[in-house]
Parts: C-alpha cells; sequence; structure tokens
C-alpha cells in the first residue's frame, strides 16, 4: 500500500502514517467543501441571482452525486485499484472547483457542482478501506481512524469558518478556489507514497446492471428527499420518484443475490457489526447533520451573528470533537472496549440536543449554546468506534465496497437529516408566526422542535447500538480486526 523513494521515507513505519496523512488530506478537502458553501449561500445567491428555490441546487447537485456513486466508486477501488480510483477523484475534484470558482452563471456552478460531487465520491469511498490496509494491527488502527475521525471533525469546523471569514474579506469564489492548493498537498505525495494496487479486475467484478440499478435508485432517493423542502413529503412529486427510488434498490439488492460477481455482496450484512454500525450512523448522522445546519442558522437569523462570527461560533465543536478522537478515543477503545465507548459517545450527544432544546430566543452563547457544542465531542468518540465496526469484518478483498457502503450510509443520512429536521422547523415555525409571534421566535420555535427530534433520534440510535453492536467480553477491549 505505501512506499517509499529516498531516505525521508525510508522507515516502512513511518510511511504508513505520512500516507495516513496524505489520504487525510484528500478527506478533509472533501469534507471541508460539505460545509464551507453553508455560510457562503447568501453571497453566491446575491451575485449569480438564483431564486429561493434554485439556490438549494448548490448544495443539491453535490450530494445526488457524491451519494449516487459512493458504492460503485468503493467497487471500483477493489477492482482497479484504489490508488487508482483515488487519485482520479482527487483531479477531478481539483478541476472541477476551478470551474465552481471561475462560474459566472447558476448554470456553470450547478454543472460544476455536480463534477464536484463525483470526484468526491471517488475518493471518500476509497480512503477508508485503504487505511484499514495500511493499518492491520488492531491498535494502530484504532489509532489511525482515530485520526481519521479528527480531519472529519475539525475539516467540518473548519470549513464554517473559511466559508465566513473567505466570504466577507474577499468573496465566496475562493471557498471553491481553497480546494486547489489541497488537492495539490495530496495528490503529489500520494503518487511517490501509496503503492498502485494492480486491483481484482473489472473480469472478477463487474456488474453492469447492478452498477445502474443502485446509482440510478441512490441519485433519486436523495434527489427526492432534497426536493422535500420544495414539494412537500405527501406531494406526488416525492411520492412518484421515491417510489421509483425504492423499486430500484429493491431491483439491485435483488440482483446482487443473483449476480455472480456482486457489486455489493450481501454476505457483508452478515456481520452484525458491519449492519448495526451502518444503522447507527444512519440515526447518529441525520440528527448531528440536520443539527450543524441548523444551529448555524440559528446563530445568523435568530441572533443575528455574521457569516465569520458564525463560523467561529461553531469552531468549538469541531476543536471538541478533535480533542477526542485525536488520541483520546483509541486510548478508551484499548480499555474499555468499542461498544462502550460507543455508548458513551452516544449518550453524550444525546444530552447535548436534549439541552439545546430549552435555548431562549434571547440566547447566552456562553450559557445556552457553548455547552451542547462541547458535549458534542461524544462525536469524537462514536465515530472511530463506528468506523472500526464497520470495517471490522471486511476482507481486503472488499474492504473498498465496504468503506463506499459507509460513506453511502453516512451520505443519505445527511440529506434525510437535513430534509426532515429543516421541515419539522419550518412548520413550526410557520405555525408561530401564524399565531402572531415574531419572526426571530418563530424561528427559534422551529429550531427547538427539530434540536428535540434530533435528540429522540440519538437515543434511538443508543438503543439500536446497545442490542446490536454489543461485544462478547473475550473480545470488549479489542477495537477492531480484520477478517482472514
Amino acid at each position: 500500500m505505501f512506499r517509499g523513494h529516498g531516505s525521508d521515507v525510508s522507515s516502512p513505519d513511518r510511511r504508513r502514517w505520512l500516507a495516513l496523512l496524505v489520504l487525510c488530506a484528500g478527506v478533509l478537502m472533501i469534507i471541508l467543501d460539505g460545509t464551507i458553501v453553508t455560510v457562503a449561500q447568501p453571497a453566491i445567491q446575491h451575485d449569480l441571482g438564483f431564486t429561493d428555490t434554485g439556490l438549494s441546487w448548490v448544495m443539491n447537485a453535490y450530494q445526488i452525486p457524491f451519494a449516487g456513486l459512493l458504492l460503485l466508486a468503493g467497487r471500483l477501488g477493489d477492482l482497479l485499484g484504489r490508488k487508482r480510483v483515488y487519485l482520479a477523484g482527487l483531479a477531478l475534484f481539483a478541476a472541477a472547483s476551478a470551474l465552481c470558482g471561475l462560474a459566472g452563471s447558476a448554470g456553470m456552478l450547478i454543472a460544476a457542482r455536480f463534477v464536484q460531487g463525483a470526484g468526491g465520491a471517488l475518493v471518500s469511498a476509497v480512503a477508508l478501506g485503504m487505511i484499514v490496509t495500511l493499518f492491520p494491527d488492531p491498535a494502530e488502527r484504532g489509532r489511525a481512524i482515530g485520526v481519521f475521525s479528527f480531519v472529519g471533525a475539525a475539516g467540518a469546523s473548519l470549513g464554517m469558518v473559511l466559508g465566513g471569514v473567505l466570504t466577507q474579506l474577499l468573496n465566496w469564489h475562493w471557498i471553491f478556489l481553497v480546494n486547489l492548493p489541497i488537492a495539490l498537498a495530496a495528490g503529489l505525495p500520494a503518487v511517490r507514497l501509496l503503492d498502485r494496487e494492480a486491483g481484482q479486475g473489472l473480469r472478477e467484478g463487474a456488474d453492469a446492471l447492478g452498477a445502474v440499478l443502485v446509482t440510478a435508485g441512490l441519485m433519486l432517493g436523495v434527489y427526492t428527499i432534497v426536493g422535500t423542502g420544495s414539494h412537500g413529503w405527501g406531494s406526488a412529486h416525492t411520492l412518484g420518484f421515491g417510489a421509483a427510488a425504492l423499486v430500484l434498490l429493491a431491483g439491485f439488492l435483488l440482483r446482487q443475490a443473483r449476480a455472480a460477481r456482486p457489486l455489493l455482496p450481501l454476505r457483508l450484512f452478515r456481520s452484525r457489526a458491519t449492519s448495526g454500525a451502518n444503522l447507527v450512523q444512519l440515526l447518529m448522522i441525520a440528527a448531528m447533520f440536520g443539527f450543524q445546519v441548523l444551529i448555524a442558522l440559528h446563530l445568523q437569523e435568530v441572533l443575528g451573528w455574521s457569516p465569520a462570527r458564525t463560523g467561529f461560533g461553531m469552531l468549538p465543536t469541531g476543536l471538541a470533537i478533535g480533542a477526542v478522537s485525536l488520541g483520546l478515543s483509541a486510548r478508551l477503545i484499548r480499555t474499555l472496549g468499542t461498544y462502550r465507548v460507543l455508548l458513551v459517545g452516544i449518550g453524550m450527544l444525546v444530552l447535548s440536543l436534549a439541552y439545546l432544546t430549552r435555548m431562549p430566543q434571547h440566547a447566552s452563547y456562553p450559557v445556552d449554546v457553548l455547552p451542547a457544542l462541547l458535549l458534542i465531542a461524544g462525536g469524537g468518540l462514536a465515530m472511530p468506534a463506528l468506523a472500526g465496526l464497520a470495517m471490522r469484518d471486511a476482507t481486503p478483498a472488499d474492504s473498498g465496497v465496504a468503506s463506499g457502503l459507509f460513506n453511502t450510509s453516512q451520505t443519505v443520512a445527511s440529506a434525510l437529516g437535513v430534509a426532515v429536521l429543516g421541515t419539522l422547523a419550518a412548520g413550526r415555525a410557520a405555525h408561530s408566526r401564524a399565531a402572531g409571534h415574531p419572526a426571530a421566535r418563530a424561528l427559534a420555535d422551529g429550531h427547538r422542535l427539530a434540536f428535540g427530534v434530533a435528540a429522540v433520534l440519538l437515543a434511538l440510535a443508543f438503543a439500536a447500538a446497545a442490542v446490536l453492536l454489543r461485544e462478547r467480553r473475550a473480545a470488549a477491549a479489542e477495537p477492531v480486526a480484520l477478517a482472514a
């Protein structure tokens, strides 16, 4: 998986950790892009003349191909070689970022965002599988996944800060152009540090029909979810496209059960760890991603904060998660076991969202917001544990598709969380305005309801983890173990 040229990377152990940093740099670029756009949307709307409905496609045009291609990209990594797929994804993402930064029209930006989503899927789908292969030792893998989770948390928070600062000091174009130096920093060392894997070859696992079914089904499903804000959950548009997506995904599962070389081997779901981890993540990410969007809106629309101040206000979340995931999570997993650490992490998240349900309209940041943001550190415990469990039983031949599956459930959950919690918040706010309350009070009412529902989703995640992921006593102290 790794190779050094010269004395600077002559130590195999050092090369592995340098390779980890290269992979994390690529993933950082993808995660940055997921949040950096959030606080810049008003400026993009004003500059390019987006309507309120059209503006949502700045995010949707990225999410749809990203979610739809993750499983296929993961399998392509297994078949063609993960390094090849990773580098292709970096190049595609960087080129699309340049087009986004140069976009002078709404149509050009949306088209470039679609290509960005495809490149992001290629990078994200194979990164975790490469880390698992780099670190077969359970203790080392726990530390490596902790670093990987830290990058995720840091990237999300840094994206909020950078988005606000770059938009205010320069302009929104720079939120995309900043990806170019990161792509170079990740891509050039990767050519040296990562070995070119031959892969199994397309003839060993090319399932063209399965690829078409799952890609179309996931894209259509995410399109349906993100469209609920405009069309409503009970509309003919939502029900029709939702039903079509379910038919396509059902057809994909039937195809995988019968195909000689399936795109997604259903044997992966025989692992209780894999199935349980993906289900728990679905509930947890739906709650947390919806929270991330809504708390940013609350700080700006209810408390009247600027984009830059909002980004810095969210920074304690990333710092808290990073401080926990970078070293503490791996040590706790070795001492207490993955199962206990996961439950503690999710429990902290439940308390965080429950705390936000009491937030008054004229909230004090140190008293009413900051404690909840610090409790989000539970994500720094929960995510490394979930990632380790999701990959624990994956064989080397299936690590790419297992990584793609984990990322797919995460992406679908984020779209679903924003759609569901955003719809609930908007509905409660509209009801509050109809009752004669001022706009800020109505928005605060809507956000409190959404935070409460998010807390319920996290409680369900806790229950699912407690039932499905309970470890045998003999294995409780080990974080993960790669299947032979």
